[in-house]
């Protein structure tokens, strides 16, 4: 994912250098042409010196570097020459500037008349030379411009991220958000583009409360509303089977329908007082071996039914969480181990301590789970094998939906296995141990 402040300061520092390069270059050639122009006065200059010297032994007496030759003609007669000149005319006698080609060398020259002594004076420079002095100067004028670069470079960097803070301020609040926290931002920015970003949030968040608010009022309305005819229901059933004793199988077939009616609006009120929302204010520090006794007590008597054989072994263990929303994964994970597992089977129950984690493990002998069905299972309404499973037991497939609610609210990771024993399930969920965080 690309960085807006990557971007714009890849994209302004581009610009700055192709306008940089841009400027460089026409100020490159137009220094060039300048320099030219000096350098060819100076060498006209010179020459109208020479031309100024009155006596023809002074000329001869001249001295001059390699770099720089000279010539003094008289029609067809040389008076005088540097010791580097040519025997023949540097140019043709006309006053101006040209370029010619001795000694190895490409050469500027310029040849001046003297109307006074009727001579003709040539200079020479050799051009190469004159480039290289030309392009050292211009180059040391353009390398600040270039070594300033990196510099200006960090410039934008930091203005651009000075420019960007309140986006990160505002995605700073936007991660302090708790999951079950709606309300309207409280962004301080002073940008304008930012106040608009953040009313438009302001406006989801709003529909989003109000739709979330909705939901949950109506599936718990729902269920309250439908506890009182159900629970009537089985009453005026109950009542009708001791008139109609002939008419049993059909009664307890519809009594069937009405248990399963009642345990999907149990589950959808225990569905919706699960929601985060509803218990992040009540969590506390409590003591999973004492919660998972309390429900296995309370459990006993609906596991004695099938005549189960259930073991708990256990140690003092802590973690942070909601009293009622761990009864209730506790109570589900029994309910689907009781459900599933035949008559005389077992049911073993677990606490145990591992380095910072906390397992709690369930494990049956029941029919169990294959493993491509293993992630299914948590879906809400999905039940493996559906209405007709093997089993035979009334079930919605909401339980192990509200299990996996719980865990990922409580940051809980549930690992899903095969029994210890001949066949089955086991079911484990791993919390945070707050003693070996130090949490109070």
């Amino acid at each position: 994912m690309r960085s807006i402040r990557v971007f714009l300061v890849s994209i302004i520092l581009a610009l700055v250098m192709l306008f940089s390069f841009v400027a460089a270059l026409r100020g490159y050639q137009s220094s060039m042409v300048a320099a030219d122009k000096l350098f060819d006065k100076q060498l006209l200059d010179t020459a109208k010196l020479m031309g100024g010297i009155q006596s023809q032994q002074a000329l001869a007496a001249v001295t001059v570097d390699n770099n720089f030759t000279f010539q003094v003609w008289r029609g067809q007669q040389l008076l005088a020459a540097s010791t580097n000149a040519p025997d023949t005319a540097i140019q043709a006698r006309e006053q101006g500037f040209n370029y010619n080609n001795f000694n190895g060398y490409r050469w500027r020259t310029v040849a001046y008349y003297q109307a006074e002594k009727n001579i003709w004076v040539m200079a020479a420079e050799r051009s190469d030379l004159r480039f290289i002095l030309a392009e050292n100067v211009i180059l040391q004028s353009i390398m600040p411009v270039v070594i300033s670069l990196p510099v200006l470079a960090l410039l934008i960097w930091l203005i651009v991220s000075k420019g960007l803070s309140p986006l990160r301020e505002l995605a700073a609040e936007l991660a302090d958000k708790q999951p079950d926290d709606l309300s309207s931002l409280r962004f301080q920015g002073s940008r304008k583009e930012l106040v608009q970003i953040v009313n438009s949030l302001n406006g989801l968040l709003g529909r989003l409360k109000t739709a979330l608010l909705r939901e949950r009022q109506f599936s718990s309305d729902a269920a309250h509303e439908l506890r009182t005819p159900i629970s009537t229901l089985k009453v005026q059933l109950y009542n009708i089977a001791e008139l109609l004793p002939r008419h049993q199988q059909e009664l307890v077939n519809i009594n069937v329908t009405v248990e399963r009616l009642a345990h999907i609006v149990d589950q959808i009120l225990n569905l919706h007082r699960i929601s985060p929302d509803q218990y992040n204010a009540r969590m506390k520090r409590l003591n999973l071996d004492s919660l998972v006794q309390q429900v296995l007590a309370d459990e006993s008597e609906r596991l004695d039914k099938k005549q189960q054989q259930l073991s708990y072994v256990g140690e003092a263990a802590h973690i942070r969480g909601d009293e009622f929303a761990i009864k209730t994964l506790l109570q589900n994970v029994l309910s689907n181990a009781h459900k599933y597992t035949p008559e005389h089977g077992f049911i073993n129950v677990s606490v145990k301590r591992q380095a910072s984690t906390i397992q709690l493990c369930i494990e049956d002998s029941g029919a169990g789970i294959s493993e491509p069905m293993r992630t299914r299972v948590f879906e809400r309404f999905y039940r493996v094998g559906g209405d007709s499973h093997s089993s035979g037991e009334l079930g919605c497939g909401l339980g192990l939906a509200i299990v996996k609610n719980i865990a990922e609210s409580h940051s809980a990771r549930i690992e899903l296995t095969d029994s210890s024993m001949a066949s089955g399930t086991a079911f484990c969920v791993y919390f945070s141990d707050v003693d070996s965080q130090g949490e109070v």
